[in-house]
């Protein structure tokens, strides 16, 4: 068998195995994302993004929710958006949690745009680059979100 054909015949199996496996990689890889970053927000002042996520969840409240309650409830939201990815289970609702959580997420790009935004539309704060960051996990959901009725990665 010539090199090529070899490389050709790797590279259909790895090819298969990404489209039989990667869906579910990627659902427990952003469950444990979304698991780690609501469990540092139990904590006050650990999280990086616990300023701008209070901040944010209080003005969408009209301040009828401390800081405390705002960060508590962004916790048990991510951590359940995460379990429910990891666990596989409730899928239909844990996405529809995930882009409401997401959602969310993006309104200091407009509500607090002096602490998003260095130079504005070219250079981002370090919050902006964190949040910015959330259009990757809002295409996660979508592949995610894809697979829930049953569709499925093709070679």
């Amino acid at each position: 068998m010539a090199l090529a054909e070899r490389f050709d015949d790797v590279d259909r199996k790895v090819t298969r195995w990404m489209a039989a496996n990667g869906v579910t990689l990627l659902r427990w890889s952003i469950g444990v994302i979304f698991i780690w970053f609501g469990a540092l927000k139990l904590v006050p002042g650990l999280s990086p993004a616990d300023q701008i996520a209070t901040e944010t969840t209080m003005r969408l409240t009209f301040g009828l929710v401390s800081e405390d309650v705002a960060r508590l409830s962004l916790a048990f939201l991510e951590m359940t958006i995460g379990i429910g990815l990891v666990a596989g289970r409730f899928l239909r609702l844990t996405i529809l949690l995930l882009f409401a959580q997401m959602a969310g997420t993006m309104t200091p790009l407009i509500l607090f745009p002096d602490q998003i935004w260095t130079t504005f539309p070219f250079a981002l704060t370090l919050e902006g680059q964190y949040i910015l960051k959330n259009f990757v996990l809002i295409s996660a959901g979508f592949v995610i979100g894809a697979t829930v009725r049953g569709g499925s990665a093709v070679e």
